[in-house]
């Protein structure tokens, strides 16, 4: 009877908290549901920070190291890059020339001056250094000296720009189609906030860029032709400290604005030793910085890194997650790829959202294997003590403890027997 009643207090017991859990449940399926529709697919990520709302189309805050996404709005939506283009010209010429190599301007780079868009009045026959070339693109969105760039680099403007989508294939753009390196209206020169992140990722690894993008202002001293200096002034929003956009931890980065295009940017910030990149395509007129800026904040001051690599000895390289801020390593959890020569990588998820990766060992490192190895010759030394000892006090200990323990039994089964 008590073991009907039992049973039926847990039968009730079950039913009850099963009521009373289903509505937090639904709820819960509910408001991610509503999430999912919203443009900035970041914010559906259970547990993660709450991105801004900007007006801008599209737009992605992207951590260096490990590419972590922080905020996504559209990121994969196909737009005109407008300017920032020049960020893949200023690339594939450090990686193609030497800075102190010559340009010479040609009719190609001249015809720049009269397009409608920014230049430094370059003349032909004028020759400048390929570091000229670069601080007046990146500074002054110079396009007569894109265009002599990209002629002089790849026997042709065209020749240049199968450069451009190569390099962008390389670095894993699958919807950008380069056209022109200065980023002046084509219908087929097309991008993502995505793939601008990625290239903007592998020109702040650049050293060079880093010193040329974040520079206030370089001149360039009488050419050939020129009478006198050209004092180039860095027009970038967030670096220019009169402008109400100045970014202090901003290092380097271009903006434009056509018709087509709308306001575009793409930049990279710095601070604590964190490095974030922002795109922001397809805003209004005087927008972008403000909401560049925005996101950058969001960036900084919500996430963390979390190193997990200090007491793995198989980690090669990597093992660093850049993750919501007072999040700790038992929140994450781990895929780890194919061995291939001794050797796999292990990605890191948050939630499900890749935060890191690292490089492992598949066998043993050389520090382990010694440590094993000196482990064994302890055990060996203690197994060759004991056998030097009488264990005749080991005996009387255990019979002793086997004597102890039927006593307290007896103890035992006489108090339940009463």
């Amino acid at each position: 009877m008590k073991l009907k009643k039992l049973c039926s207090s847990l039968a009730v017991l079950g039913l009850s908290c099963s009521l009373i859990f289903q509505t937090p449940v639904l709820a819960a399926e509910e408001t991610a549901a509503a999430e999912t529709t919203s443009a900035i697919s970041t914010n559906s990520i259970s547990g993660w920070p709450q991105g801004p709302e900007i007006t801008s189309t599209a737009a992605i805050v992207m951590e260096d190291t490990t590419s972590t996404t922080l905020y996504a709005k559209n990121m994969d939506q196909i737009l005109y890059p407008g300017a920032t283009v020049k960020v893949m010209t200023t690339l594939l010429a450090l990686e193609n020339a030497q800075l102190t190599d010559s340009i010479t301007m040609t009719a190609t780079g001249v015809s720049g001056v009269t397009d409608g868009g920014a230049n430094i009045s370059a003349q032909v026959d004028e020759v400048f250094t390929v570091e000229q070339c670069l601080y007046a693109i990146m500074l002054a969105s110079a396009n007569d000296i894109a265009l002599q760039v990209a002629e002089q680099l790849g026997g042709s403007v065209d020749g240049f720009v199968q450069m451009m989508n190569a390099r962008a294939a390389e670095l894993g753009c699958s919807n950008t189609v380069f056209t022109n390196p200065t980023g002046m209206p084509d219908e087929n020169q097309h991008t993502t906030a995505h793939d601008m992140a990625l290239i903007m990722k592998a020109a702040i690894d650049n050293e060079s860029f880093r010193t040329i993008a974040g520079t206030a202002s370089y001149t360039i001293p009488a050419t050939n032709v020129s009478g006198g200096e050209r004092v180039l002034t860095n027009n970038f929003s967030l670096l220019n400290n009169t402008n109400a956009s100045y970014y202090q931890y901003c290092i380097g980065g271009r903006e434009g604005y056509t018709e087509a295009s709308g306001s575009t940017l793409v930049c990279g910030a710095e601070k604590d030793g964190v490095s974030l990149i922002a795109v922001v395509l397809q805003g209004a007129s005087g927008t972008t910085a403000a909401e560049a800026v925005s996101l950058l904040n969001y960036g900084f001051d919500n996430f963390q890194m979390l190193s997990l690599g200090d007491t793995d000895f198989n980690m090669i390289s990597g093992g660093n997650v850049f993750v919501p801020a007072g999040t700790t390593a038992d929140a994450l959890t781990t895929q780890d790829g194919e061995v291939q020569d001794e050797q796999y990588t292990r990605q890191f998820f948050y939630n499900g959202t890749l935060v890191g990766t690292a490089l492992m060992a598949a066998t043993a490192p050389e520090e382990d294997s010694t440590l094993m190895q000196t482990s064994a010759q302890n055990v060996e030394a203690a197994q060759n003590y004991t056998a030097a000892h009488s264990n005749i006090p080991y005996f009387a200990i255990g019979g002793a403890a086997l004597v102890l323990f039927l006593l307290i039994l007896l103890r035992i089964i006489k108090i339940a027997k009463s």
